[in-house]
């Protein structure tokens, strides 16, 4: 990792004047004031080289971030109806700013659904929710976040402790000074939103220029994101979700915001939930959810590519967003 660890570091946050960021947002306390710290070095050191000296030097400069705390206390999917939710993602200037995206780069998709199998429509909504086309990536020190959530969040702070390793390993591997890079307040970055672990598995050089940059390149965020789909098992033959007309045994039925497909397609038409003609064979695994809408109660059929969206994202609405919004900018695109 060398001296550049940590120098070129602080030369960035004095230049970009990170330095008054920190005492406006940081808690009074430092995290390497955390009694947990000396052994979390340790491991560093041993099982993956790091040197002590720098990693002591590098964790001095990280407050713990009180507003990172309050911030992932309370997400959106928690309190927000489906209608609302839609309402704030799947909105015209997104869809607009979408089908933009799609003229500018539609070599590269198209490219990309060649090789990964994911349609275009598909990557431009994760683009668009998460970042709105890379225009919005997060203003929040990566290892800050990371850092406050590993130590003084303890409902996840196994989780982020490790995407903290990740992310450590992923800055000595890319070549990148820790300080300087920004992210979500969760500690995800770039155009896609990417976490260290799925930056360090899924990310891809896909204009082969020699560098897995998801933060400035377009090209690479695309390949990327195509990539995690054709990873995590995106078929792209049937649809992500099916509209149920409400009936009396819907209305009856009993659900939960489980992301697992638990039912197939001939279970749910036995169970009447589901109409015979439906279009999808009856092996299929699928599962049926309940959302409040704008207008009142929606019930969705999902199947195996909706799953596959929560794995980008654990949130049954987080999916019917990205599926309504590619909906949205496929339809806009042909129009035009």
């Amino acid at each position: 990792m060398g001296n550049m660890f940590r120098s070129i570091g602080l030369l960035a946050l004095m230049l970009t004047g990170s330095f008054v960021c920190l005492a406006v947002h940081a808690d009074a306390r430092p995290i390497n004031a955390h009694p947990e710290l000396p052994g979390y070095i340790d491991t560093l050191v041993a099982e993956h080289q790091f040197s002590r000296a720098e990693l002591e030097a590098l964790f001095a400069d990280v407050p713990v971030r009180q507003d990172i705390i309050d911030k992932i206390s309370r997400p959106a999917e928690r309190v927000w109806t489906w209608g609302r939710y839609k309402g704030h993602l799947v909105d015209p200037a997104r869809v607009k700013a979408g089908v933009a995206f799609w003229s500018e780069h539609a070599d590269t998709l198209a490219r990309a659904q060649q090789v990964y199998g994911v349609a275009p429509e598909i990557i431009l909504a994760i683009l668009g929710v998460e970042t709105r086309y890379g225009q919005i990536t997060g203003s929040y020190p990566v290892v800050e976040a990371l850092s406050t959530l590993g130590f003084a969040y303890p409902p996840r702070a196994k989780f982020f402790r490790k995407e903290l390793t990740q992310f450590l390993l992923l800055a000595r591997e890319e070549g990148m000074a820790p300080l300087t890079l920004n992210g979500s307040y969760a500690g995800a970055m770039g155009y896609g939103q990417f976490i260290p672990s799925s930056y360090r598995h899924y990310a891809v050089d896909f204009d082969d220029d020699g560098l897995r940059d998801i933060w400035h390149n377009p090209v690479d965020a695309i390949g990327s994101i195509g990539n995690y789909f054709a990873r995590h098992r995106w078929a792209g033959e049937q649809p992500v979700a099916i509209a149920l007309t409400p009936t009396e045994a819907l209305a009856a039925g009993k659900y939960d915001t489980g992301l697992k497909l638990h039912s197939s397609v001939g279970q749910l038409q036995a169970a009447g939930l589901v109409p015979e003609d439906i279009g999808v064979a009856a092996e299929t695994p699928a599962r049926v959810y309940r959302v409040e809408g704008a207008q009142g109660l929606e019930y969705w059929l999902a199947l195996p590519d909706f799953y596959v969206i929560t794995r980008y994202n654990h949130s049954h609405l987080y999916a019917l967003a990205i599926h309504h919004l590619a909906q949205e900018i496929k339809a806009l695109r042909r129009a035009q």
